[in-house]
């Protein structure tokens, strides 16, 4: 059976090789490491890129802690009091031109000490213009991958993501989607190491498939217009984050550092208010497309 230990091992490897493709399709940009200890056990190293070529901000996160899990914790996930180990990689990128979108994703496993144990994560696109070729190409990408697993991986975390990245105060999801999936554990023909090898392929995804936003969209005119969208996309993304989002209250809650957990945050972001785009902008179509259970493959 896969550790603890090898899992650990092979996101922290993850973690350098995602750097390193993000570097050579920024062109100029380097991660900066950060190493970190958590007070109550553990710790990670975030590596964060300001002012690339194309990357104006962003942070590829390893962590592995441990010890006791608060009580919010477990009345939260219905578990009895127990010692808790969890390690993962978490990213987001913010990039300069309004037409490379924001991306996120998110691997995990989780352990507790009475042997109850979990996988999660996810990755989806947040862009600043919905561009309905970049939609597809990233929810087919998503779907060859899971398809490789099982069938019904696709359908199911697709809808878990349109739900999960829904900004419930604003009735508009984040983005055009992605996958979401948490708690997932052995069980009839699904070893632990079926799930695992499934988590490593979808973040082996996450370099290739940002790497291909970054250079077919990094070169397109923008001017001060795109810019103020942008930024007030920025601020929707900071509204998820902040009210809604469970990894940002996990790190949170478990006495994370706080740096790292909030490196999700862009440089700059705004709010207006009430501010509506002109019928038929760019930005207008934009807010159509930001609804749940579009079907992104077959337009």
């Amino acid at each position: 059976m896969v550790t603890k230990e090898e899992i650990t091992e092979w996101f922290k490897n993850l973690q350098s090789d995602i750097c390193t493709t993000l570097e050579e399709a920024d062109g100029s940009g380097q991660f900066i490491p950060d190493i970190w200890e958590r007070p109550g056990g553990g710790g990670g190293t975030s590596r964060v890129i300001n002012n690339g070529s194309v990357i104006e901000k962003g942070g590829v996160n390893f962590s592995a802690v441990h010890g006791e899990t608060p009580a919010k914790i477990l009345t939260a996930l219905n578990l009895e009091a127990s010692d808790f180990y969890a390690t993962g990689v978490s990213i987001v990128l913010h990039p300069h031109n309004p037409f490379v979108p924001i991306i996120h994703m998110n691997v995990r496993y989780f352990e507790m000490s009475n042997g109850i144990y979990w996988f999660g994560g996810g990755i989806d696109l947040t862009p600043h213009y919905v561009d309905q070729d970049d939609a597809q190409y990233f929810h087919t990408t998503l779907k060859e991958i899971c398809d490789r697993f099982d069938s019904s991986y696709y359908p199911n975390y697709k809808k878990w993501a349109d739900d999960y990245f829904y900004i419930k105060h604003r009735q508009e999801t984040r983005g055009v989607g992605g996958i979401f999936f948490d708690r997932l554990t052995a069980q009839k023909e699904k070893q632990k190491s079926d799930i695992f090898a499934f988590v490593q392929a979808v973040g082996q995804a996450f370099a290739p498939t940002y790497a291909y936003f970054m250079n077919k969209n990094k070169d397109l005119h923008f001017d001060n217009q795109h810019k103020q969208w942008q930024y007030l996309r920025r601020g929707r993304y900071v509204e998820f984050n902040l009210v809604l989002d469970k990894g940002t209250k996990f790190g949170l809650d478990t006495n994370g550092r706080t740096e790292s957990i909030l490196m999700s945050l862009p440089p700059f972001a705004t709010w207006q208010y009430n501010h509506t785009p002109p019928p038929d902008s760019l930005e207008a179509k934009t807010l159509v497309s930001l609804k749940k259970d579009i079907n992104w493959i077959n337009l």
